[in-house]
């Protein structure tokens, strides 16, 4: 009989990768009513580093208008080096498009939160992300991509 061979999810470092914010309309933007329409873009990029170490990348862009004028342009790329052993292809798969997202997102939410802060704008609370749910919609795209391409 022979075992499973053990599994392995060890989170070896988190670290800010890169961070950009430009706020192009102030200080004009602070004279008048805040009302800002807030647009958010999230993508995940994982690589293997080497044997079972990898490298995932969580990038939040977060960009906030006041009628047609740029508020802010708030970029951060958050990522973490992980080491994933004893996983076969489909649930490496999803640990490095769920479980390793979803380490890193509390880290990219509060540098966000800190820079528009900082560029002297009301705070932004990004809300949590179900990156299951993406993954999943993520891996049905690929798979109606697949049948479209036979």
């Amino acid at each position: 009989m022979s075992e499973a061979p053990q599994q392995t999810f060890v989170i070896q470092k988190i670290y800010t990768k890169d961070v950009s914010f430009e706020s192009p309309n102030t200080p004009e933007l602070f004279t008048t009513d805040f009302q800002p329409g807030l647009a958010m873009d999230l993508n995940v990029e994982s690589r293997n580093l080497e044997g079972d170490i990898y490298h995932v990348v969580v990038r939040v862009t977060a960009q906030t208008k006041v009628e047609d004028k740029t508020a802010f342009l708030c970029e951060v790329e958050q990522a973490g080096i992980f080491t994933l052993a004893g996983f076969n292809d489909a649930e490496l798969s999803y640990m490095l498009g769920v479980q390793c997202p979803t380490a890193l997102f509390p880290y990219a939410r509060e540098t966000v939160s800190d820079l528009v802060a900082r560029g002297g704008f009301p705070q932004l609370l990004l809300e949590p992300v179900n990156f299951e749910m993406m993954y999943h919609e993520h891996m049905q795209q690929r798979a109606q991509q697949s049948e479209t391409e036979q």
